[in-house]
């Protein structure tokens, strides 16, 4: 007979139910999604946020999502009480998922008493689902690549 093959996806055991479910709750709590706050943005209104693009300001001039404040990670600590209300939740983005300074100014942010989300995904993704931007020589809307954007209106998440 042969051997019993384990799947490499199960070779770890899943966690048990409460446990996964008290671990997403908390990812939630501290990620948002591209197209939610794309979503609260178009509502228009207070979307109860301030979006930071926490990247450099040539990375800013390249690109940048309507309305956010831009603050580069270094600058949080000496800057953000001057450019932000502690009483509103911040939601950080930079680049995309191969950066981290999204997540390093979240944590700065934090540190100073901000609550804080970061968008997954951070520019690139918001580009890549074809939402507008801004750049130094005006705004740009870019088509939505379909690997990474549904071709309907929502995704249905």
């Amino acid at each position: 007979m042969p051997a019993t093959v384990t799947s490499p996806v199960l070779r770890t055991a899943p966690a048990a139910p409460a446990e996964a479910a008290a671990h997403f709750r908390a990812l939630l709590r501290f990620h948002a999604d591209v197209a939610d706050v794309a979503e609260a943005l178009a509502a228009g209104g207070d979307p109860g946020f301030v979006l930071l693009d926490s990247r450099s300001t040539p990375s800013w001039e390249q690109g940048h999502i309507p309305g956010a404040v831009h603050l580069p990670t270094a600058l949080v600590p000496e800057r953000a009480a001057g450019l932000l209300d502690r009483s509103v939740p911040v939601v950080t983005y930079c680049w995309g998922p191969g950066c981290n300074g999204a997540t390093r100014a979240a944590l700065a942010l934090a540190e100073l008493g901000y609550q804080v989300k970061e968008m997954l995904g951070g520019f690139e993704y918001w580009v890549r689902e074809g939402f507008a931007y801004d750049t130094a020589d005006g705004p740009r809307h870019p088509a939505a690549d379909p690997l990474t954007a549904p071709a309907a209106a929502a995704c249905g998440c």
